[in-house]
């Protein structure tokens, strides 16, 4: 039997998954998987329902729906400040998984190398070995979960052609600071390189975005 792809070799079973069987097997309190253990809103499941029967029942547009794509267009252009056109900038995947896997593969090339914040959600590191390039790791360190920022510089200076932000930042929690993310972009301004950012909503403080105001 010829040998399977290198490229996984140093893939292991996902901590999640792991620390789930283990919190299962002693009933533990799990904090490792995020999952609802509650209904999706009545309102949402009972406009599915009015709607299901009509169809259309045919596969979508391979990058989304229109009417699907302008709204979302609309409201990021919204909370954003930029002039999004939903037929050259957005793309509908099937999870934030397949968007981080197609920005990356849309960023980088083989032997390319991505900063990458740690700790970090395990498949950061895993669609950076897929794209073909290396990981740069820049330890956030805790309690307070600061980092250095000569590190992001020295990354750049390795030729990291990507930096992966989470914010809040997974699985630690972390939210950077106004000045932190100000670090981070006069560090992207210096050098021109890419951005992969994922984007959560819900956060202890105030929550800022790279290129607003003052930020």
């Amino acid at each position: 039997m010829r040998p399977l792809s290198t490229r996984t070799a140093g893939f292991t079973d996902s901590v999640i998954r792991r620390m789930t069987r283990i919190s299962n097997k002693y009933g533990a309190i799990n904090l490792s998987q995020g999952f609802p253990d509650f209904d999706p809103p009545k309102e949402i499941t009972d406009r599915l329902a009015e709607i299901a029967p009509h169809g259309p029942h045919q596969y979508a547009i391979t990058w989304g729906a229109q009417n699907f794509r302008e709204a979302l267009a609309k409201k990021q252009s919204h909370f954003t400040g930029l002039d999004i056109d939903p037929d050259k900038n957005i793309v509908v995947t099937c999870g934030s998984t397949e968007a981080m896997m197609a920005a990356m593969m849309t960023v980088v090339n083989p032997g390319d190398k991505v900063a990458i914040f740690s700790p970090f959600y395990e498949n950061y590191t895993a669609d950076t070995i897929l794209s073909g390039a290396e990981p740069i790791y820049i330890p956030l360190v805790p309690p307070a979960w600061a980092f250095d920022a000569n590190l992001i510089e020295d990354a750049f200076r390795q030729g990291a052609k990507a930096l992966v932000l989470c914010n809040p930042s997974n699985p630690c929690g972390k939210v950077f600071s106004r000045e932190e993310l100000q670090t981070i972009a006069l560090a992207f301004q210096d050098l021109q390189h890419h951005r992969l950012a994922t984007w959560l909503c819900h956060c202890p403080r105030t929550h800022h975005r790279p290129g607003e105001e003052g930020a």
